[in-house]
């Protein structure tokens, strides 16, 4: 049977697999969503209260260099470990649970 060429049936199918696209993908984020908004999250529990997972701080230093002389040390002592900024300007130094007396020992006290 011929298609009229004015006819728009061909582009129906199209535009039908379109919507049924879209409309499992709003069903799909619906479903397995986590219920919060993402301002919830950043803003739960342990959220910029010093939760790190596995890591723990072991120093809180005033800058950024003498972050990275600590952290140096620590590289050098074979001990992996991370820095993070607090809002206040201060840098945190984070290393893995296992490691961190070892790590405390190595760091000279802070005046």
């Amino acid at each position: 049977m011929p298609v009229d060429g004015g006819s728009l049936h061909y582009a129906f199918g199209p535009t039908v697999a379109v919507v049924v696209v879209c409309l499992l993908g709003v069903l799909l984020r619906w479903v397995f969503g986590s219920g919060r908004s993402r301002a919830a999250r950043s803003t739960g529990p342990g959220a910029g209260s010093g939760s790190y997972g596995l890591l723990r701080t072991v120093a809180t230093v005033t800058g950024q260099p003498e972050a990275n002389a600590l952290r140096a040390l620590l590289s050098d002592a074979g001990i992996r470990s991370t820095l993070t900024a607090r809002p206040d300007g201060r840098v945190d130094v984070l290393v893995f649970r296992e490691d961190a007396d070892r790590a405390r020992e190595l760091i000279p006290p802070i005046r």
